[in-house]
Parts: C-alpha cells; structure tokens; sequence
C-alpha cells in the first residue's frame, strides 16, 4: 500500500493558507496603527494636567475602534477558507 505524498493531497502541514497568514499580517499592522495612536499626552511637568490633551478624540475613540477593527479583521483571517485557485 503506498503512501500518499502530501503535495498530492494539498495538505502543506500548514494549518491555513499562505493567503491567510498575509491577511494576518495586515490584521497585526492594523492593530500596531491603533496602538501608536493612543501615543502621547505627556506632560514634561508632573503638576500640569492637560485634560484637551489627554482626553482627545484620537487617543478615547479613534484608537481603539482601530484597534478593535483589527482584531476583528484577525478572526476574520484566521476562520476564511481559501480561494479555488489557492496555493499552500
């Protein structure tokens, strides 16, 4: 009984296709983008608060829906089913 080998059955022992890590890569970035926009609001003098500075739009809401997005965009990656045309 011969054994098949596993370019003839598809499987590359990966667990998804390379189109799948790609999309996990570009989910990551976005990720990365919404941190890097929570960046900021510091104050060089410990007794000064400046709350316009640290409450702003970007840093409260912007950010983390960015953020939320991506990792939504993660999941997304991770359970897509590859193309017809895919290749491992």
């Amino acid at each position: 009984m011969a054994k098949k080998n596993e370019e003839d059955s598809g499987n590359s022992g990966f667990a998804m296709a390379r189109e799948n890590y790609y999309y996990l890569v570009i989910g990551f970035v976005i990720i990365i983008i919404g941190f890097l926009l929570m960046i900021g609001g510091k104050s060089d003098d410990p007794n000064v608060f400046n709350a316009k500075e640290i409450f702003s739009f970007r840093r409260i809401t912007l950010a983390p829906v960015i953020v939320l997005l991506g990792f939504a965009f993660e999941i997304w990656a991770i359970m897509k089913k590859p193309g017809k045309g895919h290749q491992q």
